[in-house]
């Protein structure tokens, strides 16, 4: 038996993929990466073979930098990052006009380029990415039954009265402005049909009796698996998605580097903090700089991935801190006391499936409802991260590793442990 998976090439979408391709692996079973170049090694790590497959105009290996990227995605990249300074709405709207090419790249092209592989590799079963849209768009006019993984927030796909990109919740600190919400609720709109639109135009050139859908964002495969804890999830959203399963969190073993390992096993009492703001956001170096500001006084031992910041402006280090690039999150996290992050899914799940509670900054797309969720089931805390204070940050740092969240985040750690995502993937598909 074969599996293939199709990933767009960003580390931070394969890893999670590749973590539940490993319950086909263990099982003897061949396991094929479509992706690009740039996450070769992620590909090779796992022990995979990787075909190519260019889903977008930009990579990311593991960190992301805009100099490093093709004309175009660049200047993107940078007008994102600004956008992120500028406040929420500002992203949200910034991303609203940037979806169609994002999204739905040289669709035609790309689509053929998917059946092209499934030509080549003939798989028994595919996982694909969900925002990996012209992968999907061949898949669905191709007739080829997979497994659609929604690696965000379950609100990556919308459901009946949502709009794709308009969050559905926000953090109780988080307060947009009345009049900047309307203007995305309208660019909102506007985006959904240009984009169902599109989809539609280059569905019926690939397949002409094809029906076409009202709203391209409420597409899903027909066997739809959510990386996310279903507990977090409002149980009436819950019951508006079509046929699902729940995989809980996509964690995968990960041995820490010499180096950190040195680090983790110091015989130093002292809770850990972990700090990353993800391949991308890390790029924020003014945010990060004040959380260094905030846990420099307290008794805790940090480590802290600086990303694509310049350590320059972080301010002054403890010698005590483990300060890298890149760090092996999951290792770090098996240690943890708190995890600092901008609330990403990956780093969401995988900090509570090791127990560790959260103090989530978001700036862009479903990070505002993760962060909400994270309040809502007492897991955490949440701050605005252009307007926290030092002082805001050092309270709310100390509020979470001190209180009932920490004993919550354990709890729910062990429940999700307790039935590994990737087994929880391939019971449902196989049993089927």
């Amino acid at each position: 038996m074969t599996l293939l998976v199709i990933s767009p090439d960003y580390a931070s979408h394969l890893l999670p993929l590749a973590t539940l391709a490993t319950a086909w692996h263990d099982a003897g079973e061949r396991v094929v990466v479509a992706t690009g170049p740039a996450t070769d090694h992620i590909v090779r790590s796992f022990g995979f073979t990787r075909v190519d497959l260019r889903l977008g105009r930009g990579s990311n290996p593991g960190v992301i930098r805009a100099e490093q990227q093709p004309a175009g995605e660049d200047d993107a990249l940078r007008g994102f990052f600004a956008a992120t300074a500028a406040g929420m709405v500002a992203t949200l709207q910034f991303q609203a006009d940037a979806r169609r090419s994002d999204l739905l790249w040289q669709p035609l092209d790309t689509a053929r380029a998917v059946l092209r592989v499934l030509d080549a590799v003939r798989p028994d079963e595919i996982l694909v990415d969900h925002l990996a849209f012209t992968a999907r768009l061949a898949l669905t006019a191709s007739g080829t039954r997979y497994a659609d993984v929604v690696l965000g927030h379950p609100t990556a796909l919308v459901v009946p009265g949502e709009l794709y990109g308009y969050p559905t919740a926000w953090p109780a600190t988080l307060r947009p402005d009345v009049v900047a919400l309307e203007a995305l609720r309208k660019r909102s709109v506007e985006v959904r049909e240009q984009f169902t639109d599109d989809w539609n135009q280059a569905l019926r050139v690939l397949d002409p009796a094809a029906a076409a859908v009202d709203d391209a964002f409420a597409i899903s495969g027909p066997d739809l698996l959510l990386n996310y804890p279903d507990r977090l999830h409002d149980p009436a959203r819950t019951a508006l998605l079509p046929r699902h399963t729940f995989l809980g969190s996509a964690v995968r073993d990960e041995t820490a580097d010499a180096e950190t390992a040195a680090w983790l096993d110091q015989a130093d009492p002292r809770p850990i903090v972990y700090v990353s703001f993800g391949s991308f956001l890390s790029a924020r170096g003014d945010v990060l700089a004040r959380v260094v500001a905030a846990l420099r006084p307290l008794d805790v031992r940090v480590a802290l991935t600086t990303g694509s910041s310049d350590t320059a402006t972080l301010g002054t280090v403890p010698a005590h801190w483990l300060v890298r690039e890149h760090l092996p999150q999951v290792a770090v996290l098996d240690r943890a006391a708190l995890a600092v992050t901008h609330g990403g899914n990956n780093s969401v799940t995988e900090a509570l499936n090791r127990g560790v509670p959260l103090l989530v900054m978001p700036f862009s797309t479903d990070q505002f409802a993760a962060a909400a969720a994270v309040e809502r089931a007492g897991l955490g805390m949440a701050l605005d991260p252009n307007a926290a204070t030092v002082q805001a940050l050092r309270a709310a740092a100390t509020a979470v590793m001190h209180s009932d969240m920490a004993a919550a985040a354990q709890r729910i750690g062990v429940e999700l442990r307790a039935r590994p995502g990737r087994d929880v993937a391939r019971t449902a598909l196989v049993g089927r």
